[in-house]
């Protein structure tokens, strides 16, 4: 089977500063400020076209970072991505523009993807009607609720017939009855070959929709696998996380990340 998206040992990295002099200083001198923060470490797996894929891990692992990355929306400080097709993220408000209405915004990124006026024209009242916003299609996106940026992002997202779908947490937010549809929407994308990554924080919906599942770990790959082989064995780690106090999780995600920098643990 062809493959649709090839990720090869690519890292995140992103430098934390406790005041903005050190962000200056950091870009005007040749000596280093800042602590070093990696978001993904050596991250790897490759998805075949028709591959749905869901990301799973604790908040703070890199799902979103990788989702991104694979959108091309951030750059990975290392390594290499590649990706066969058109892509569309749907996320919370990405890509969209508040101060523009739904309506504009509809408009505006559908030019930036190289529809012409013509075809924009034609999909526009198939995208509002899916969107379910009715009235408030002609009112600024500021004003719109989480749930209302998400029903139009993913309308936008699915009439622009991309080639790879990215699902970030955009079904987590607003009425039921829409993820359902939109669920309906995505199983209409799978039966044509489409290849789909899904980050949610529902394991139901990855249960039901995924074939695969890529388990980070703070930035690391633990597990990467079908479905019924990788989610039992995440189930069981998340309700032990969960069990945990606040301070047992601080030291998991301390001892994890310490791991990552090859630090030892002992004292």
């Amino acid at each position: 089977m062809s493959k649709s998206v090839i990720v090869s040992n690519v890292t995140k990295k992103y430098k934390l500063y406790s005041k903005q002099s050190e962000r200056i200083l950091d870009m005007i001198t040749p000596k280093s400020f800042g602590e070093d923060f990696y978001g993904l470490r050596n991250v790897s797996f490759e998805a075949d076209k028709g591959d749905i894929i869901g990301f799973v891990g604790v908040n703070g692992s890199g799902k979103s970072t990788l989702a991104n990355i694979i959108a091309g929306i951030i750059p990975e400080t290392s390594g290499e991505v590649e990706v066969r097709g058109k892509t569309a993220l749907i996320a919370v408000s990405a890509g969209l523009n508040g101060q523009l209405t739904g309506r504009e915004n509809i408009e505006l990124k559908m030019l930036m993807l190289g529809f012409k006026k013509s075809k924009i024209k034609e999909l526009e009242p198939e995208v509002i009607e899916f969107s379910e916003l009715g009235k408030f299609i002609d009112q600024p996106v500021k004003s719109y609720s989480s749930g209302m940026k998400s029903r139009l992002g993913f309308a936008i997202s699915v009439h622009i017939d991309p080639d790879i779908l990215i699902i970030d947490e955009a079904l987590s937010v607003g009425d039921k009855a829409f993820a359902e549809k939109s669920l309906e929407k995505m199983y209409e994308f799978k039966e044509n070959g489409k290849t789909m990554f899904f980050v949610s924080h529902s394991i139901g919906q990855m249960k039901k929709f995924c074939e695969k599942i890529l388990w980070l770990e703070y930035g690391e790959v633990r597990e990467f696998g079908p479905v019924e082989d990788v989610i039992p064995k995440y189930e069981k780690f998340f309700k032990d996380y969960k069990a945990m106090s606040k301070a047992q999780k601080k030291k998991f995600r301390e001892d994890a990340m310490k791991k990552q920098s090859g630090i030892s643990l002992t004292t």
